[in-house]
């Protein structure tokens, strides 16, 4: 980032710390977001190491169809035409090898991407995603680079519902599977959530850019995503559609669905 950039994220940061967002604030929901033209950009959080797909390369630069998960994301969200900037953040010692690898494999010139190193925890990772986009972004979209195969008009409607005045929003699905509460220490069956209430949650995330700045800056407790943040500031998040093909590659069986799924896709010429 330039010295100007910096200068500009840092009296961002400074404005942010008296940021009144809450139930009965003026900015709950920010009037700055009622606009379809605010430019947007995409962060993706890659710096993890993925140890549940097993010893190897990190989650994110596993192949797919012979080409790393990570460009699959990032492909995805280069296919919006309401994303204008995509922030990869790589292992804190592997930019320079993500930015080769990217290059590598001919992502769209049109879009904006940048590369840059992350820290120990996702947290640390978004929060320097963040701080590398351009001042003039509005709103920020938070996709996971395990979730490859998320359609774009799931992206696109995340970006319309926070442009449309929803100062956080994420895509959900319904649970097709009854959920127990359970004590972890014994494995006792505490209590059983109506299903009816619950989605499983998705990326990417939308949010006023400002809005998740402030979160990154003032929640410290460690969370799953960044809509836990958001809700710790007592602002409202919006759930929208989801959709089954934006599962994130987590296990050997994930990436088995997942090579299932980019191979249908590749026969019906998408």
């Amino acid at each position: 980032m330039s010295r100007k950039g910096s200068e500009g994220a840092a009296d961002r940061a400074g404005a942010l710390a008296a940021a009144p967002y809450g139930p009965g604030s003026s900015q709950a929901i920010p009037t700055s977001c009622k606009d379809t033209n605010l430019r947007t950009a995409a962060v993706i959080p890659a710096a993890g190491r993925g140890v549940r797909l097993g010893p190897g390369a990190p989650k994110a630069l596993r192949t797919l169809g012979g080409v790393p998960i990570l460009v699959h994301a990032v492909r995805a969200m280069a296919a919006a035409r309401a994303v204008q900037v995509i922030v990869v953040v790589a292992p804190p010692d592997g930019a320079t090898e993500v930015r080769a690898l990217l290059d590598a494999h001919g992502l769209p010139e049109s879009t904006d991407i940048r590369v840059v190193p992350g820290g120990e925890q996702r947290q640390d990772s978004v929060r320097l995603g963040l701080a590398a986009l351009p001042d003039d972004v509005d709103v920020v979209l938070v996709h996971d680079a395990a979730r490859p195969l998320v359609p774009v008009e799931t992206v696109e409607g995340v970006v319309a519902a926070v442009r449309g005045g929803a100062p956080a929003v994420v895509p959900g699905l319904p649970l097709a599977d009854t959920v127990k509460s359970v004590d972890p220490a014994s494995g006792a069956v505490t209590g059983t959530p109506q299903r009816a209430l619950l989605r499983a949650v998705q990326t990417p995330q939308g949010f006023e850019r400002d809005l998740l700045a402030k979160a990154h800056a003032t929640v410290t407790q460690d969370v799953t995503d960044d809509a836990s943040m958001v809700e710790q500031l007592g602002v409202q998040v919006l759930v929208v559609p989801g959709h089954e093909e934006a599962f994130k590659v987590t296990r050997p069986l994930d990436l088995v669905l997942a090579e299932a799924v980019l191979a249908r896709r590749r026969a019906h010429g998408h």
